[in-house]
């Protein structure tokens, strides 16, 4: 879909309606450029355009398709391919939505093909046509207004990244857990935002070494300064996603050896309550049984007291004995022979 096309004359755009392809391949070839913008077009516009452009049919294929790094590619010497990832941030979803941006660049025309929904370039055309000291200085000009929009749309991918590591920094170091999943999808989306900006600081030399305006070098230093910047936070976030992971991984390792020995102190008491009502068990159980010499020889209150209190309590007399016995033993050393 063409969105926009234009003829540009002496920093200033030449009519308000949008060219035809055709039309504007025409007036490449007089004075000024052509600014074409195209968003996720099919085959068949890519065509038309490459045939009235005269477009090298492999820079038409990398304009269709998507890419894992920026770069320059350079098809002849007269056109000059220039793909750029950018970034949006969905904070709901924490994740970052990537678009793709591959720019043709000669001397008379400029080709923007945008795929995916986090490539606007409106804003990059507006604040270009309202400078005319600018956009009379050609297609070098546009590129640069291009990379700056890029850039731009950076800046607040690495704040809203910052914003979410800061709460998962504050969980975790509270003691509190957070979610390992969350935490490993966040430095997921990081390295991939990685991928996306360090390459195009060699994208952006390169534009710099072949910049045919001089007047543009200080804007361009710009765009490479905050780039720079950007990369540098980005790959601060993903070395400080992988020490929270592993602080977080240490505080569920306390948390568990906690409940480790919460269950163990459980275990001990109710082994306790069981050894003590063992002996119990025994005399409830052995008057319980209904044998010849039982009933023959208790035939009392008397004896039956003595024969209950003595099954019940020289048992737990000698339990009692025996733990105080293993308690007063000296430990055996590591490695001792026994």
């Amino acid at each position: 879909m063409i969105v926009d096309c234009a003829h540009y004359l002496d920093g200033a755009r030449q009519a308000e309606e949008t060219l035809a392809p055709l039309d504007a391949a025409r007036l490449c070839t007089e004075n000024g450029f052509v600014w074409l913008g195209l968003f996720e077009p099919t085959p068949e516009e890519m065509e038309s355009v490459r045939e009235a452009f005269d477009l090298h049919e492999l820079a038409v294929e990398d304009a269709q398709d998507y890419h894992l790094r920026p770069k320059v590619e350079d098809f002849d010497a007269s056109v000059k391919l220039v793909i750029l990832r950018t970034a949006r941030y969905d904070d709901a979803r924490e994740e970052v939505d990537f678009g793709e941006i591959s720019v043709f660049v000669a001397k008379n025309f400029v080709i923007t093909v945008r795929q995916g929904v986090a490539s606007e370039l409106h804003q990059a055309r507006t604040r270009l046509e309202q400078k005319p000291e600018l956009l009379e200085l050609g297609t070098d000009a546009v590129l640069w207004a291009i990379l700056d929009q890029v850039v731009d749309g950076y800046e607040p991918v690495v704040a809203g990244l910052e914003h979410d590591i800061e709460q998962i920094e504050g969980t975790v170091f509270s003691g509190a857990v957070a979610p390992t999943e969350r935490i490993y999808l966040l430095r997921r989306e990081v390295t991939n935002f990685y991928r996306a900006a360090h390459p195009l600081l060699a994208v952006v030399t390169s534009v710099g070494k072949s910049l045919g305006e001089e007047r543009l070098a200080p804007y361009l230093r710009d765009v490479y300064d905050r780039l720079q910047l950007v990369n540098e936070e980005v790959s601060a976030q993903r070395d400080l996603l992988g020490t929270i992971l592993q602080a977080n991984i240490a505080v569920v390792s306390v948390q568990q050896a906690h409940s480790a020995a919460r269950q163990s102190s459980t275990i001990e008491r109710l082994t306790v309550l069981s050894t003590i009502f063992l002996p119990l068990t025994f005399v409830t159980g052995f008057f319980g049984q209904n044998f010849s010499w039982l009933v023959d020889n208790i035939g009392g209150p008397w004896k039956f007291l003595i024969f209950g209190v003595c099954g019940l309590f020289v048992p737990l007399i000698a339990l009692r004995l025996w733990l105080r016995r293993k308690e007063s033993m000296p430990a055996n050393p590591l490695g001792a022979a026994d």
